[in-house]
């Protein structure tokens, strides 16, 4: 292989961090793949059968949820940074390359929301990071700041929105509401109360209907809804781009830091927000699981707590890597192929789910759904090393780069002379 052609050395802990965030975010994405919208944040909305599943989601909502999202936007972060840079090492132009990147992938977003599933990223990825061009060259220090006020931002919204919950449910709650306060109050726990048999049903036909449905669906009950989570998600996300950029400069995902750094950051973070996590979830089933309570420590109360939970996993993951091994290997393999897993995760589970593949949508617990998590795992480590070994992206990461630079990238790897 030329010098030419040759990829630009790998950064192999950046790597292992990516590849458990994309492991990871299907943990909790799963749910969302396999049964109706609000079980994603009410355990008591579908799927609950036993105390087994109370636990899988106390586990989810503690480790997982949220967590593996915002570390995939630090990574994102670190990774649009390294483009920009290798861009500018290489003489071209890092204001084209980056641009360049972004629109398709908002392209390749758009496409996987509305005719794969509903759960995307990456539209808001796209737009996102094309805001995040802006702060390239800021020091640690400033990215750093940014980061952390753009999540107390994020906080802000989720709080206000909290306290209308709360208002509203008192609001209904008084003799003689009026019929408009009661519709509205209908309308806001959608995606947060269990749902009526009714709506269930509907639920379940949409999902265990043929593939054209759910595209109808997207295209003409969800048209503008990348829109609305970009506004409500969106300062959130550049904070963590933001965040991960800084822990790119400062060297954190390199895994230069010595291990005390680490330790120390793992500790601090696991060590005041678990407890937390492990509070807000105790006072959820104590509350029964209520929207309001729902919107005030689920949504809200975790906003502040994430950033010390995400940085915590980052460097516990760094620390346990730092020996290498094969395991090790195989999770950098499938961080390297991360577009491809994600992408191809989300075919695999449709197709497992939907009505036009196997169509198991709304017939599986939650403790049962971690049997098809665990095998998603199994496939993107057995296959993501081998390919890679033989090719110099995943199919999806040579299709993006190839569109990105608008012409073919060198797939096959040749030994070195």
């Amino acid at each position: 292989m030329t010098a030419a052609t040759e990829p630009p050395p790998r950064i192999l802990t950046l790597d292992i961090v990516r590849g458990v965030a994309v492991m990871g975010i299907l943990a909790m994405n799963i749910v969302a793949f396999a049964m109706p919208n609000a079980a994603y944040m009410n355990p008591t909305a579908y799927g609950w059968e036993s105390d087994a599943d109370l636990a899988s989601w106390a586990f989810n909502f503690v480790l997982i949820d949220g967590k593996m999202r915002g570390l995939f936007s630090f990574m994102f972060g670190a990774s649009l940074l390294l483009v920009i840079e290798r861009a500018a090492a290489k003489g071209e132009s890092p204001k084209s390359a980056h641009f360049r990147r972004m629109l398709w992938l908002l392209l390749f977003g758009l496409l996987h929301f509305y005719f794969i599933w509903h759960g995307d990223i990456l539209t808001g990825y796209a737009s996102i990071g094309m805001i995040a061009w802006l702060f390239r060259n800021k020091s640690p220090r400033g990215l750093i700041v940014w980061g952390g006020v753009l999540v107390f931002v994020q906080f802000l919204l989720f709080a206000a929105m909290a306290a209308w919950y709360v208002s509203m449910s008192s609001a209904v709650s008084l003799p003689g509401a009026d019929p408009e306060t009661l519709r509205q109050w209908a309308e806001m726990q959608r995606g947060f109360a269990v749902p009526s048999a009714a709506e269930i049903q509907e639920s379940l036909a949409l999902h265990q209907g043929g593939w054209l449905d759910v595209a109808r669906h997207q295209l003409g009950e969800k048209t503008f809804e990348p829109l609305v989570v970009l506004a409500i998600f969106g300062s959130e996300t550049l904070g963590y781009m933001l965040l991960g950029m800084a822990a790119l400069k400062t060297g954190f995902f390199a895994g230069s830091w010595d291990e005390r750094r680490y330790r120390k950051a793992a500790l601090i973070g696991f060590g005041i927000g678990i407890p937390a996590y492990s509070a807000l979830a105790l006072l959820l089933w104590r509350d029964g699981f209520s929207v309001p309570m729902l919107v005030t420590l689920a949504v809200a109360g975790t906003v502040l707590l994430r950033p010390l939970m995400i940085v915590a996993i980052a460097a516990l993951v760094i620390l346990l890597s730092r020996g290498g091994g094969a395991i090790a290997a195989r999770i950098a393999a499938a961080g390297r192929a991360a577009f491809t897993n994600y992408l191809g995760t989300s075919i695999l589970m449709t197709g497992l789910f939907y009505g036009w593949g196997a169509g198991l949508f709304g017939t599986m617990s939650r403790v049962e759904l971690w049997i098809v998590v665990a095998g998603a795992w199994a496939l993107m480590l057995l296959w993501s090393k081998p390919w890679l070994d033989r090719f110099n992206y995943g199919p999806f990461e040579w299709l993006w780069r190839s569109l990105a630079r608008w012409r073919l990238q060198p797939m096959r790897r040749r030994a070195r002379a």
